[in-house]
């Protein structure tokens, strides 16, 4: 069974995205009943020399709604400086995201499979085509960021667990 573009990327991007958002829900309620200020989350790092919660959400949105995009251009450049984002902000980009993919029609995706698609970081550009951008390098990017968001509610007490990280499964029937 041949699976297309649109198959590898919109249904698995809303799927994390439904799971990242569900996890935020459920961050958010831990801050209140546990009276913490949900501003500690969102700078929150795991280590000094990582990016806060605020960028891994950011980085969430900006390698799925963000990567549409950049196959549809033909330029994919790294998020640039946001001013400050509150919590509700961060749920609210989601909200946004999801609702840029579910706005793609499969016909629209499919036919950007074997587009040029550069990723572009000052003069460095790094050539790939729309499946190889996908699959190489923004969908591992895309699921590091989920992953160390949820890692970084779960080093808050945020009781979450896998199936919460898996989202809403695409099974049979």
């Amino acid at each position: 069974m041949a699976v297309s573009l649109y198959e590898l990327t919109v249904p698995t991007y809303l799927q994390t995205l439904g799971a990242v958002s569900g996890f935020l829900e459920k961050g958010l309620a831990h801050c209140k009943e546990c009276n913490v200020d949900s501003g500690q989350v969102v700078e929150h790092r795991l280590f000094e020399d990582m990016a806060p919660f605020s960028f891994q959400i950011r980085s969430v949105a900006h390698h799925s709604a963000g990567a549409m995009e950049a196959l549809k251009s033909g330029v994919f450049n790294p998020p640039g400086k946001a001013g400050p984002l509150d919590y509700a902000d961060l749920q609210a980009l989601l909200v946004e995201s999801k609702g840029k993919l579910e706005a793609l029609k499969p016909d629209e995706v499919n036919a950007l499979e074997g587009k040029d698609v550069a990723f572009q970081f000052g003069e460095t550009k790094i050539p790939f085509v729309a499946e190889t951008f996908v699959l190489s390098f923004s969908l591992p990017n895309f699921h590091f960021h989920a992953t160390t968001a949820y890692d970084i509610l779960r080093s808050r007490g945020v009781p979450i667990g896998k199936r919460d990280y898996m989202g809403r499964m695409r099974i049979k029937g």
